[in-house]
């Protein structure tokens, strides 16, 4: 019997032993298709090609276009095409990435399947989307792409980033910034402890509650800028539709009416001339709104600039929406046919232009109305009927803006005390200052939409996104904290606990999480084993962390993977050739070697893996690190530890029972305890080695050192090693 049964699916939520980023592994029997490679099945590649033409873009191994079709009639094994499956699934509903491996276990017709996973959920079902389609295949029946596809973009919709926050961290990934996602909603965290920022789609923790406040209250804010000079139209909150007409009278028509807080332009009427109107828009607007306003009608179009830091960085525009009468059609039939057939207009976000439905359109309604027509009517052929005069926000203008306007819309969000603001403007020509046109800023928005201009319905889209990250991270910082990482096969909780005693010497604040428990400082959060990745994550979303230590052994690698993206020290205490993590199919000291090698592998350029020389697995794995290496030894003339300090490079070893930081041929002492006895307690005092060897690569003083190994509690590091 052929099957394709998925037995276990992991996330690996960060770097792990395939990949840098998060990634689903799932265990998948193939049972008898062990025996029956692609090529061997009648039909079969063809009938895939048929129901996802796109594989052909797959290069595979082959590395060119056409690859893993190649790979198909030459013959490969379910596993392997259920990896290109799942990818193909996943980029066909927008989620791209090419990441992907099949590899085999020790157990017959066992494979790991692993894919980058942008969202658990989401991959959870393009893979079980590609098990099904790969079986209709093998067994000639139909599979429906095309729905299995609409559903893995809702629940991409339901589950992913929104795009206002998804293009501010992606931005920020451009420049190494690493985010957290701390709810499933669009709250994240943009690099680590104390250095790390929050973002809320397009508010940051910049964004004051009181600024928010303001910005809401469209009276208040009114009042606020014409204080300070910006060109505001002239009005009033009202209390009913006669003071709604009252307003009017002074003010002079035509008028605006329209909520004091309710938002995307909801509720607005405009150009009204009547009393009529002005009392039936005050009643639709009432709806929409805590409060209501009277206020001049200022002649143009409608513009949206985005406002960062003080600094304009993109402006929308809107148009008039209008359509022409064939003598044979209703209103409702033009609007369909001439302004929703639109192919840049849709429900979903990445339709920049969306559907007017008019019986949700009360402004449409009235327009229709003031030119004496319903939805109903069918206008004379020729005849253009105005149905909105201030439309989708959607037509790039950036580079169109005058200096002047820009200057008022960065001071009006000033002024209400926004960091990311959405300033709306009307105005005839924004090519003019606004004292020409006798524009005015209508409105201050909190948490602005960045849809708009990363998908204009015209003009180039704007890097809004970098705008962002660049204002909460200016140049030169990466809202990274030093993390230490200490993996092992033993001995890497005494080096944890040795190093974070070194660091609180500096009065610097620590996270550390081991396998004694989660601690800040010299106090215990918790006492539950923290060498995980839960803990580490805790630690890296403190904000009182300056520096953070995490323990992570090969079992919390290998189902969890990293809780960060790099380290700036990476210290691997030694491999154990005969430890196994068999229930993953870790079952030989090479393997083990790829497991713990993840650490190296994540190290920064600027950073440094602390690495136990006298470990003929562990010293190998020097040429993986990125940044620079320090050996540590309990022998100064370990013949690793000699050529390395030949090139001038850093190593800490034993001579003579006494700690030596060396760089090149220069060398300083630092006391051991007397309790350690290297020849006696070898695990002690390569904890001690190697817990110097980390404090020096991150830069702690070697007086401080020697202060800290000679104060230390010498119990802790010399009492039985773990094996946690």
């Amino acid at each position: 019997m052929k099957k394709l049964d998925i037995v276990r699916i992991t996330l690996l939520r960060g770097p792990n032993i395939w990949t840098y980023r998060p990634a689903l592994e799932a265990w998948v029997d193939i049972g008898d298709l062990e025996d029956y490679p692609s090529n061997t099945l009648p039909g079969f590649v063809d009938r895939l090609m048929v129901m996802l033409p796109s594989l052909i873009e797959h290069k595979c191994s082959i590395g060119e276009r056409g690859g893993f079709l190649q790979r198909l009639r030459e013959g490969t094994w379910a596993a392997h095409i259920l990896e290109h499956v799942t990818l193909e699934i996943q980029n066909l509903a927008g989620q791209r990435t090419g990441f992907g491996k099949a590899r085999s276990t020790s157990v017959r017709g066992l494979y790991k399947v692993v894919v980058r996973s942008r969202q658990e959920e989401v991959t959870r079902a393009c893979l079980e989307h590609a098990r099904q389609l790969i079986m209709a295949a093998i067994e000639d029946r139909p599979f429906d792409v095309d729905a299995a596809v609409a559903e893995v973009r809702t629940l991409a919709d339901r589950h992913c980033l929104g795009p206002s926050t998804a293009c501010i961290v992606d931005a920020a990934g451009e420049r190494g910034i690493p985010a957290i996602r701390l709810t499933e909603g669009n709250l994240v965290q943009l690099g680590y402890g104390a250095r790390s920022r929050r973002i809320w789609t397009a508010e940051s923790d910049r964004t004051s509650a009181i600024a928010e406040s303001i910005a809401s209250n469209k009276d208040l804010t009114k009042r606020l800028l014409a204080a300070c000079g910006v060109p505001i139209p002239e009005g009033r909150e009202v209390d009913g539709a006669a003071d709604a007409w009252d307003a009017a009278e002074d003010i002079g028509l035509p008028v605006v009416v329209k909520p004091t807080d309710a938002n995307h332009g909801r509720g607005v009427f405009t150009d009204l001339n009547t009393r009529a109107e002005v009392e039936k828009a005050y009643e639709a607007a009432e709806g929409e709104g805590s409060g209501v306003m009277v206020e001049r009608f200022v002649r143009g179009n409608a513009h949206r600039l985005l406002v960062v830091g003080n600094r304009m960085v993109a402006a929308i525009r809107g148009k008039v929406q209008a359509v022409v009468g064939d003598g044979k059609s209703t209103v409702a039939q033009l609007v369909e046919s001439q302004i929703n057939s639109d192919p840049r207009c849709g429900v979903e976000e990445e339709f920049p232009l969306e559907p007017l439905v008019l019986a949700e359109e009360p402004i449409a309604l009235l327009e229709l109305e003031r030119q004496g027509l319903t939805a109903d009517s069918v206008p004379a052929k020729g005849r253009e009927v105005l149905i909105k005069r201030q439309g989708d926000l959607a037509y790039d203008e950036t580079d169109d803006v005058h200096p002047d306007v820009a200057a008022a819309a960065a001071l009006a969000a000033r002024i209400v005390g926004l960091d990311i603001a959405g300033i709306d403007l009307v105005a005839e020509d924004i090519s003019r200052p606004l004292t020409e046109t006798r524009g005015a800023i209508v409105e201050v928005n909190a948490g602005p939409s960045l849809l708009m201009h990363l998908k204009p319905a015209e003009g180039k889209p704007r890097p809004v996104g970098e705008a962002i990250a660049n204002h909460l991270f200016p140049k030169g910082e990466d809202g990274r904290v030093p993390i230490v990482g200490v993996t092992g096969s033993k001995g890497k909780t005494a080096v944890a606990r040795l190093l974070s005693d070194l660091i609180q010497l500096t009065g610097v604040p620590i996270g550390l999480a081991c396998s004694e428990g989660s601690y800040l400082g010299a106090r215990r959060l918790d006492k539950a084993d923290g060498a995980n990745w839960a803990s580490s994550h805790r630690m890296l979303i403190n904000r009182a962390v300056e520096i953070a230590v995490l323990e992570t052994g090969a079992r919390s690698i290998l189902a969890e993977g990293l809780a960060y993206d790099r380290c700036q020290v990476a210290v691997v205490t030694n491999i154990d050739p005969t430890e196994q993590v068999a229930d993953h199919y870790v079952e030989t000291p090479e393997q083990l070697v790829n497991v713990l090698r993840t650490l190296v592998d994540v190290v920064l350029a600027e950073g440094v893996a602390v690495l136990n020389a006298d470990d003929p697995l562990v010293a190998p794995l020097a040429p993986l690190c990125d940044g620079e290496v320090i050996f540590f030894s309990l022998a100064a003339n370990n013949p690793v530890v000699v050529e390395h300090r030949a090139q001038g490079r850093r190593a800490v070893v034993y001579r003579d029972g006494t700690l030596i930081l060396a760089s090149g041929d220069q060398e300083t002492m630092v006391s051991a305890p007397a309790t350690i006895d290297v020849a006696l307690n070898v695990d002690g005092a390569a904890a001690f080695a190697a817990a110097a060897a980390a404090a020096w690569a991150l830069a702690i003083a070697p007086d401080i050192i020697r202060a800290g190994i000679d104060t230390h509690n010498a119990g802790l590091a010399v009492r039985p090693a773990r094996k946690a």
